[in-house]
């Protein structure tokens, strides 16, 4: 008797395991009808506030899209980048939509959607320094970056030394401000930038021959949710949705 009761509690135990596994991903998502997304907001072209102060972005568009595909509605929880991820260890958004790049160290942890934008790292300076002419230049120069962004990494590898910041807009106030010699980022974020600030004395000066994809970042064990997004961005891609929203911000189809 006491094995078969035993036997009963650890079905039960399995069932319920099961059950929080099936919660934590996407049928969690289609019971709430609702997807959460954390989001950086401060981040243009990708996630920032319009005129209006309305989240928008490539991004935020992007995230909308997709919810749409999976028949629910999508809701952004905005934080700075260094704490987005740490938010989504504490459940308190399904994923990141937030040019979130794939490295190594992410996939260890993390699932990834399939990439949805592809980009360059490029290397920004002030307009009148001399100085560092390639990433080779970084070395013993200070360079600020976001510490948990894949940029960091670039610049550690060629020898910088980081200045932390929280974001996009803080890392080229740096370098304006000569209080950093360089930054490392998205080359469509700096050219959206100079589009809106077109006298900020910065430059590129270099890009980085590989390319930068970023993708959907959730949890891992969730293939379900995972198969689920990439359909969604294969859709979104298919009936031009993508496009449209790639002209938006960036004033040319992106996705070719």
């Amino acid at each position: 008797m006491k094995k078969i009761t035993l036997a009963l509690l650890t079905g039960s135990l399995l069932v319920a395991t099961v059950q929080a596994q099936a919660e934590d991903g996407l049928a969690a998502i289609k019971a709430a009808g609702t997807i959460t997304f954390g989001t950086e907001g401060t981040y243009a072209p990708y996630t920032f506030h319009d005129a209006s102060d309305k989240l928008v972005g490539f991004d935020v568009d992007l995230g909308r899209a997709i919810a749409e595909k999976l028949g629910v509605k999508a809701k952004f929880i905005e934080g700075r980048w260094d704490g987005l991820i740490a938010g989504l260890d504490a459940k308190r958004y399904d994923a990141v939509i937030n040019e979130v790049g794939i490295t190594p160290e992410r996939q260890a942890k993390y699932a990834f959607s399939k990439p949805y934008i592809d980009s360059k790292v490029v290397l920004i300076i002030r307009d009148d320094n001399t100085t560092i002419k390639n990433f080779n230049d970084l070395k013993g120069q200070k360079a600020a970056q976001s510490l948990t962004s894949n940029y960091s990494q670039v610049a550690t590898k060629y020898g910088a030394v980081l200045v932390p910041t929280d974001g996009f807009n803080q890392s080229l106030e740096l370098v304006m401000s000569k209080r950093a010699a360089a930054t490392l980022n998205d080359n469509l974020s700096f050219l959206d930038f100079k589009k809106h600030k077109p006298d900020a004395k910065l430059k590129i000066v270099a890009s980085q021959d590989g390319n930068a994809p970023s993708a959907i970042l959730i949890r891992k064990n969730q293939p379900e949710l995972v198969n689920a997004l990439n359909t969604a961005l294969d859709e979104v891609k298919a009936d031009g949705t993508y496009k449209t929203i790639s002209i938006r911000y960036f004033g040319q189809d992106i996705s070719k």
